[in-house]
């Protein structure tokens, strides 16, 4: 697949209907439902438009959601990718991790290698996130990537922080 990306110790690549499965562990567990679905328990029928709306983008505009696999064990351990979240002209960050898996650098790894595909492959003039202010975990990884905050907003009731980032950081995800 030409949309693959290698990290250092991730390989990402773009989910497949066979993956339905383990996304659904992703976007079903406590951490992943708590943020990514406002603690909605989603069913497979739900999580497969979420694969089927990924290919589509990945064919039509070149990014959707990846799979994080850990090297070398080929573990999945999360889900990362751009996706249209809002109404802005180009789609935001979004990434979520098994939670045995957080508290290691994976997050930020992942995002920063889908940064530079977005800056270098795409040449998207920036890249925007948004997470529910609950989630320090994000927040972080945002600030530790070099993001800028640029507002807070109430969506639907749900307290959410925006951030922005306008080029490819240094590639120190350790910081």
């Amino acid at each position: 697949m030409g949309f693959t990306i290698e990290t250092e110790r991730l390989a990402l690549r773009p989910v497949q209907l066979s993956d339905l499965p383990a996304m659904h562990h992703i976007f079903t567990n406590e951490l992943g439902r708590k943020f990514l679905s406002d603690n909605q328990i989603l069913s497979h029928e739900q999580v497969q438009t979420f694969i089927t709306i990924s290919n589509q983008t990945f064919s039509e505009r070149q990014y959707g959601l990846w799979l994080l696999h850990k090297k070398p064990d080929d573990a999945v351990i999360g889900v990362a990718g751009l996706w249209a979240m809002t109404d802005e002209s180009q789609p935001e960050l979004l990434y979520a991790l098994l939670p045995e898996f957080t508290g290691s650098g994976f997050a930020a790894e992942a995002v920063y290698g889908i940064m530079q595909y977005a800056f270098t492959k795409l040449s998207f003039a920036y890249v925007g996130a948004s997470c529910d202010v609950p989630n320090v975990d994000s927040i972080r990884v945002a600030e530790r990537l070099g993001m800028t905050k640029i507002k807070e907003e109430t969506i639907n009731g749900l307290p959410l922080v925006f951030f922005r980032q306008e080029n490819l950081p240094s590639n120190d995800t350790t910081a």
